[in-house]
């Protein structure tokens, strides 16, 4: 398979678009539904240009990241840049008769820090197993807030 900086994964959660907003922004409550994040500390209220760290893991391997919130728009658009790896990720909402859908991306608009890239290739099995990783975690992350948002 060919590596994309660009990934996405969609889905329709049978919840308001308040209900869902809510939920993503709740930073520390990721770690619940992504398969890589181990934990989220917030700097402060979640806003526009609020920070934080994640801890992530890969199997035992685990990392810290530090990121920024970019985009904040409520019931909307929510996206942050991660500053190690300069990417930017991203949940899109958009009301309908079905309920909402999520649009979950990570985009690379300036492309992937030289340091990231080599660290995927030396720890993490390389940039397209590791790409593939965290395209299917991206639909695992959809899900998870599916069912949560859906009891």
């Amino acid at each position: 398979m060919t590596t994309t900086t660009d990934l996405e994964a969609t889905t329709t959660i049978n919840a308001a678009p308040a209900q869902v907003w809510a939920a993503i922004t709740d930073l520390p409550r990721m770690a619940s539904w992504s398969p890589q994040v181990v934990k989220t500390v917030v700097l402060g209220q979640v806003k526009e240009g609020t920070r934080f760290l994640n801890i992530n893991h890969q199997g035992w391997k685990h990392w810290p990241t530090t990121a920024k919130v970019v985009r904040f728009t409520p019931h909307s658009d929510f996206a942050f840049r991660v500053t190690e790896n300069t990417t930017v990720w991203s949940y899109q909402l958009e009301d309908t008769a079905e309920g909402t859908v999520v649009t979950h991306r990570r985009e690379a608009p300036t492309g992937i820090s030289a340091l990231s890239r080599s660290l995927t290739k030396v720890a993490f099995g390389g940039e397209e197993t590791f790409t593939d990783e965290m395209r299917a975690g991206m639909a695992v992350t959809l899900a998870k807030l599916k069912s949560d948002l859906e009891k």
